[in-house]
């Protein structure tokens, strides 16, 4: 459950991180005169620029967190039905073959809602 909270958390990161555009540690900047007078405002510009960063760190937390707990909850459920299933099956041998659709049943809608989940989360980041 831990790894799957860790994994859908770094998931939706590196998709964030990988969308920004940064220069390299490494990388020198190098702007002429004229460049740097002809952008009127750019002071003004940096704080917004810095509550977008922030906004997009937001919604990185946020998409990991559902992703996260959808899966956490998935895991669980799943767990819980195959345990019943089991248990049922060792009490009425005979009806395996219902016990065994009715589980998958279950499996796929838990599943479904997960990926519901996902994609709710990639929504989250590259559209609001």
């Amino acid at each position: 459950m831990v790894f799957a909270l860790l994994s859908a958390a770094l998931l939706v990161t590196g998709f964030v991180l990988r969308a920004e555009e940064s220069a390299l540690p490494g990388e020198v900047i190098v702007a002429e005169a004229e460049e740097v007078s002809d952008a009127p405002g750019t002071a003004e510009e940096a704080p917004a620029a810095d509550a977008e960063e922030s906004a997009i760190g937001d919604k990185a937390i946020g998409a990991g967190i559902a992703v996260g707990l959808a899966a956490a909850a998935g895991a669980i459920g799943m767990g819980i039905a195959v345990a019943k299933t089991s248990e049922a099956t060792a009490r009425q041998p005979e009806a395996e073959g219902k016990l065994r659709s009715s589980l998958m049943l279950g499996l796929v809608f838990i599943e479904t809602a997960i990926i519901y989940a996902l994609i709710v989360a990639i929504l989250i980041i590259f559209v609001l």
